[in-house]
């Protein structure tokens, strides 16, 4: 590892230690891709069966579009965060956690090459779900430059968060808040499934403080209506200020959580 240059390390971060683990338990390769199919038919049913009426009432013109976009997008938040955590909960139950603090690579990097499995693996994922979702009645209308732009602003503030988490498992080695909120209640509060608009206005607070939500309200509006760019800047300057804000604050978290676990000898503990 000390030897290898970038492209040496992705290999060895997506193709090792991601798709060759992943593939080598082949259930839980199955139950994965059945997690990602399941919940688009699940919430399909529940729209048809709600019947159109119900479903305009609360904002919604395309129900199947809408929570098609929704989940294949909040896995990218949900994933990645639980890769960075699980990923560093597994070096300190292997005892090479140590490894990488005086490789080149450092902890830190060893955090971002494994972010990028969560990212591969649920770009496949983002696939599966909006062909399902194509063939289910969702129509695309892409526009390309606003959907990666708003990703990619998406993506970044997801990594800081994700350092967030890794500096919790870092200290609390078992139960992570950080993890549990963004893979759970961003469903709920990130107007995964259902607008927000639908939730009380206490509530609908909490949910403009989450960069899921502004990003799926974008990237409804670049890939249902093929929103420009230009129509969508006060999402982008949104998105801006929670990576300006979020990934700061996630090295500084990390590296004071990582910093304190040093110090007190308990970085491979578990």
């Amino acid at each position: 590892m000390e030897r290898m240059g970038i492209s040496g390390k992705i290999y060895s971060f997506l193709y090792l230690r991601g798709f060759k683990v992943w593939v080598s338990y082949r259930t839980q390769t199955i139950l994965t891709v059945l997690g990602w199919v399941l919940p688009v038919f699940t919430y399909y049913f529940v729209g048809t069966s709600l019947g159109n009426t119900l479903v305009a009432e609360i904002g919604v013109k395309n129900y199947v579009a809408f929570f098609t976009i929704g989940l294949a997008f909040q896995g990218y938040v949900s994933s990645v965060i639980s890769t960075i955590s699980q990923r560093l909960r597994n070096e300190q139950l292997y005892g090479t956690i140590e490894y990488y603090v005086i490789s080149r690579t450092g902890t830190l990097g060893f955090l971002l090459y494994s972010a990028l499995w969560g990212l591969l693996l649920n770009t496949v994922n983002a696939v599966v779900i909006l062909t399902i979702g194509y063939a289910l009645g969702a129509n695309y209308h892409i526009n390309i430059i606003s959907t990666i732009t708003i990703l990619f602003l998406l993506i970044i503030s997801t990594l800081g968060i994700g350092m967030i988490a890794g500096a919790v498992t870092m200290i609390t080695k078992q139960g992570n808040p950080i993890s549990l909120f963004f893979n759970t209640f961003t469903n709920l509060l990130g107007g995964t499934v259902f607008p927000i608009t639908a939730l009380p206005i206490v509530v609908r607070y909490i949910s403009y403080g989450i960069p899921l939500t502004w990003a799926l309200e974008g990237l409804r509006g670049s890939m249902l209506q093929n929103t420009p760019i230009t129509s969508m800047l006060n999402i982008v300057e949104i998105l801006l200020i929670f990576d300006v804000i979020v990934v700061p604050l996630g090295v500084l978290s990390y590296n004071y959580a990582f910093r304190k676990a040093r110090e007190k000898g308990s970085l491979s503990e578990y």
